[in-house]
């Protein structure tokens, strides 16, 4: 356990060193940041990139043309919505172009969750700075190349787990880590909601509509027909894409990570010692892979342990809130969501009730610090290595519910004492892809 501590202090440590190697360093320079993905996800990014002054959009880039002329029309209106408020980016269509393009900073990559470990390695082997979304990998071994990368490469590279640049977040963690809650044994984080029975459907597989260019949105993942739910674009939701093995890891990636990462950061960045899942497609009738009935429990080695919980059949909850965190302390318990805090006293404890509203724009925040970072070469709020703790732990817990394992891991040598789960650790690539540091 020492040896881990000093791992954490050394890691901590590393977080305030610059790491100067970058192309962009004056106050006032211009940051020329290219868009990959440009679903709702990229194009929330986009815009709140827009907002910010430093910031010049020259490319963004999909494979699919619908995607792309909505954030090609997006680039010209500014963060303020303003018509033709900056010059309209040019559109592509096959991501290699934009990182052999030596005039760009940085990417965006808010791709489906499988391209985003090749696409963060190539880019960073081209130069480029990189804010990644999350869930930043499918499989561990991938995410660990993707820190490898940014090291080998000088890189600035952020994760788009924004809930940290929150003022209320930050103010939680801070409450945790003070002690004020007493000991901490249990934590809850949960994702509670009510859908109809028939979820996103079974649509048959199909032609690809006009546009899209199938193949190379499947990439490294496995060749398949299309469907219009792997796929998952739809006008009224995030991309389906997340509820399919291929491509990504259910609620468990999608938001359990940003759950579980406040746990984490609230525990030094511990990745937890033993995991074990139960869980199963218990409601929904439609074609999705992922449960839509799971609960993860996760000990820590610190003597806590951690739940993430998800149900789509009943929406009732703690706090009367369809997701949030629970830090349960012998002094009190606090409640955390992106709505704010409150700290509730155990009875007996000397402890005040306090609460706090969310305030500013995290996400916003989230790109301010990126771009900084960008100009100091310092590492960011979200840099990498966290990404891959916070990763690591929701894929474990996905692991462990498909493997019908207590899985007892090895944070240090990232791998389980299970040898039969190891294999889920990788993943192979379709060929021509190849994932090379």
């Amino acid at each position: 356990m020492s040896d881990r501590r000093e791992f954490l202090k050394a890691a901590g440590a590393a977080l305030t060193t610059s790491i100067f190697t970058g192309n962009v360093r004056g106050a006032n320079d211009r940051i020329r940041v290219a868009f990959i993905g440009t679903g709702r996800m990229g194009t929330d990014s986009l815009e709140t990139a827009l907002k910010l002054p430093n910031v010049e959009v020259p490319v963004v880039c999909d494979v699919y043309q619908p995607n792309l002329e909505k954030a090609i029309a997006a680039s010209g209106r500014g963060g303020d919505g303003t018509p033709d408020a900056r010059p309209k980016a040019k559109g592509v269509t096959d991501f290699r172009d934009v990182l052999a393009d030596k005039s760009i900073d940085a990417v965006n990559i808010s791709t489906p969750d499988h391209w985003h470990a090749y696409m963060t390695v190539e880019a960073c082997k081209n130069g480029k700075d990189v804010y990644v979304e999350k869930p930043i990998c499918v499989a561990i071994d991938e995410g660990r190349k993707m820190v490898q990368a940014a090291r080998k490469y000088d890189r600035v590279v952020q994760v788009g787990t924004w809930q940290r640049s929150g003022v209320h977040f930050q103010k939680a963690v801070e409450i945790v880590t003070s002690g004020k809650l007493g000991k901490v044994t249990f934590v809850r984080t949960w994702n509670y909601g009510h859908q109809s029975q028939e979820g996103i459907g079974n649509p048959p597989d199909s032609d690809p509509p006009p546009g899209l260019d199938w193949n190379m949105w499947l990439g490294p993942a496995p060749m398949r027909p299309f469907n219009s739910n792997r796929f998952g674009v739809h006008p009224r939701e995030y991309s389906r894409f997340r509820w399919f093995w291929d491509y990504a890891g259910g609620m468990m990636t999608d938001w359990g990570i940003h759950l579980l990462d406040i746990v984490q950061m609230a525990f030094a960045e511990t990745e937890p010692k033993a995991i074990t899942g139960l869980g199963g497609k218990f409601y929904l009738q439609d074609d999705r892979e992922t449960p839509d009935t799971l609960q993860v429990t996760y000990e820590y080695p610190y003597g806590m342990v951690a739940t993430y919980e998800d149900r789509e059949c009943n929406a009732q909850s703690m706090f009367k809130h369809g997701y949030g965190i629970l830090f349960h302390g012998t002094e009190a318990t606090l409640f955390v969501d992106r709505a704010g805090f409150e700290l509730v006293p155990e009875k007996g404890s000397q402890i005040e009730a306090q609460s706090m509203r969310a305030e500013g724009e995290p996400l916003l925040e989230h790109w301010r610090n990126f771009l900084e970072c960008i100009k100091t070469r310092k590492h960011p709020t979200s840099d990498i290595e966290i990404g891959l703790h916070s990763t690591t732990t929701a894929i474990l817990g996905n692991m462990a519910y498909r493997s019908k394992l207590r899985l007892d891991w090895d944070a240090q040598h990232e791998t389980t004492e299970q040898l039969e789960a190891r294999h889920m650790l990788k993943r192979e690539y379709r060929k021509p892809w190849k994932l090379e540091v």
